[in-house]
């Protein structure tokens, strides 16, 4: 048991293309490559940020999802979000350490100004993988734009139903990740008008069902962004990521003993090591014995 993470690093040069690193108790992670892109886009804006890895439900291999996106090119912020990638970055592997150029898929609702930070997870009851994003919009009757959370639904990650919205809240909500634990489902968010992490959870991936959850060390955690959550097998805990943007800190990890409960306590510096990269919003999930062999053996 061991664990990847995909990830970007900043606006540089090489920043917004993906990097990965594992880890042997999810805590302590090794970056490969000598810290060097392992995916480099040349398609659309030629820039691939917030990736997300997802093992396919039929174990054939891998889907890694990004926001097709390269700040670095010298548009701006603003045009980022107005006028931004409507399109999802798609690319695939067998083994991890291979992978297939990077595939452009629209995703983007009408008048959306960017698709941002896609994440994935499989729906046992419906076989098939809820894809959500953040996209900023004004929609009818509105004056400003507004950033809400978006969904399709796919079974290939290339082929999209219709995009409908999965989370809206009265500020801005952007960066979400998801987890089940016991017949309900997770959503960990980045309020974007106040800085800090909400939580809500559903009994479905309907998005009437959800209701909010107070976890107060999350709500007192403020200029934090790019929330993954993962499962610490050998330690049965959960473990969140946070990335301390505000104060360019670097990911911090808070550990719970069940989602149920929220105890999120946060780590001190001691108890881990994210690497020698600094890490921007990625995705961390468990992989094997062999595969972790497999990346140290092939990509160090």
């Amino acid at each position: 048991m061991a664990y990847i993470f995909s990830y970007f690093i900043g606006e540089n040069v090489d920043g917004e293309q993906i990097f990965l690193s594992v880890s042997k108790d999810g805590l302590h992670w090794e970056d490969l490559n000598h810290g060097k892109p392992v995916i480099v886009s040349h398609v659309g804006d030629e820039g691939l940020r917030d990736p997300f890895l997802i093992r396919k439900h039929d174990g054939s291999g891998f889907v890694m999802i990004a926001t097709d996106l390269r700040i670095a090119n010298g548009q701006g912020w603003e045009a980022a979000k107005t006028v931004g990638s409507r399109n999802l970055a798609v690319m695939e592997s067998a083994d991890l350490v291979h992978w297939s150029e990077p595939v452009l898929v629209e995703v983007g609702v009408e008048g959306a100004g960017c698709v941002w930070a896609p994440e994935a997870i499989y729906e046992e009851e419906k076989d098939d993988y809820l894809v959500f994003w953040a996209s900023n919009i004004t929609l009818k009757g509105e004056t400003e734009r507004k950033q809400r959370i978006y969904a399709a639904r796919t079974t290939d990650f290339h082929s999209f139903g219709e995009p409908f919205v999965f989370l809206e809240r009265e500020n801005h909500v952007i960066d979400t990740t998801m987890a089940y634990e016991d017949g309900y489902y997770y959503r960990f968010s980045k309020d974007e008008t106040i800085k800090t992490i909400r939580v809500d959870r559903g009994t479905s991936l309907d998005p009437d069902c959800f209701e909010a959850v107070e976890v107060s060390v999350l709500q007192n955690l403020f200029g934090v962004e790019g929330p993954e959550i993962y499962w610490l097998k050998d330690r049965s805990q959960w473990c969140l990521i946070v990335d301390r943007f505000a104060t360019d800190g670097g990911y911090l990890p808070l550990l719970c003993s069940s989602l149920s409960a929220c105890d999120f306590r946060i780590l001190e510096d001691s108890e881990f090591d994210m690497g020698m990269t600094k890490k921007r919003h990625g995705g961390v999930i468990e992989i094997t014995d062999e595969e972790y062999e497999t990346l140290k053996r092939d990509l160090l």
